[in-house]
């Protein structure tokens, strides 16, 4: 799964890495190292111009929600919940299939954070006893350090209630999609810890490659099957994971230093 992440490349870092035609000024976020839930995020996409006679879709830079609210919901409640869409019923399922059809987009990050139970926790537990585990958050990354470009969704939701000039009326949300995580070695793997991102968690966000965001962000590509085929995970051996200090659990937390890789994992926490 994906439920926290770090952002901290400046708007115009990501307007060269990505082509971006358009951003707005007034939706710049600063660097967050603890992206969490509900935040607004950036996202890259693709859409034409309201009021513009030209109908190209335009590379943009916009500030999303993270947390999806289907354009037919009655509230906006459940998107704290559709953080997350499986890359292999995205297609199917009624909260994400018309956004997977005409409305993708790429979440840029440095990486995101997955949390492990110790290995010593774990045996308690396994043991029936009750103590309650802590977990060894890790930070997974590119080894080259390029941006990690998760793919997304996003939607649009008109909140009835309000009218149509309130600044509120519209909300733009997004959900990043994740994939089965790899078994295959790390590019870089701690000595004391993981040597594959599968035994940190079973699920994983899915990183497009450059080669393939051209496709991705297209909003003219609808057809299932062919976007299906983008949804492959990237080749292995491409991420670099290791320890950080546990003080990323708490999203209060916010800063350079949440990405230090430690030298090993916190006392209590061994993998």
């Amino acid at each position: 799964m994906c439920g926290r992440y770090a952002a901290s490349r400046r708007p115009e870092d990501l307007a060269g890495i990505f082509e971006i035609e358009k951003w707005e000024p007034e939706e710049t976020l600063g660097p967050d190292y603890n992206v969490a839930p509900t935040k607004e995020v950036f996202a890259v996409l693709d859409r034409v111009l309201k009021d513009v006679a030209d109908p190209r879709p335009v590379r943009q830079l916009r500030k999303l929600k993270w947390g999806l609210v289907p354009s037919w919901s009655k509230t906006p409640e459940g998107g704290a919940r559709m953080i997350n869409a499986r890359a292999e019923t995205v297609h199917e399922k009624p909260s994400y299939r018309r956004a997977f059809s005409s409305r993708r987009c790429i979440l840029p990050a440095d990486g995101y954070y997955e949390w492990v139970t110790g290995k010593e926790e774990r045996d308690l537990e396994v043991e029936g006893r009750k103590k309650r585990p802590r977990k060894q958050p890790y930070f997974v990354t590119p080894a080259d350090g390029s941006v990690f470009a998760m793919a997304g969704l996003y939607e649009f939701w008109r909140d009835r209630t309000l009218p149509d000039d309130h600044p509120q009326a519209w909300w733009a949300t997004c959900s990043v999609i994740t994939t089965e995580a790899e078994s295959a070695p790390l590019a870089v793997s701690p000595a004391d810890g993981p040597h594959a991102l599968a035994e940190i968690h079973p699920r994983m966000p899915l990183m497009l490659t450059p080669d393939r965001w051209d496709a991705w962000l297209d909003p003219a590509r609808t057809d299932v099957g062919e976007l299906r085929g983008l949804l492959a995970p990237p080749p292995p051996g491409l991420m670099r994971a290791y320890p950080v200090a546990t003080a990323v659990s708490n999203v209060r937390n916010n800063g350079p230093e949440l990405l230090k890789e430690l030298a090993a994992p916190e006392e209590g926490t061994l993998f």
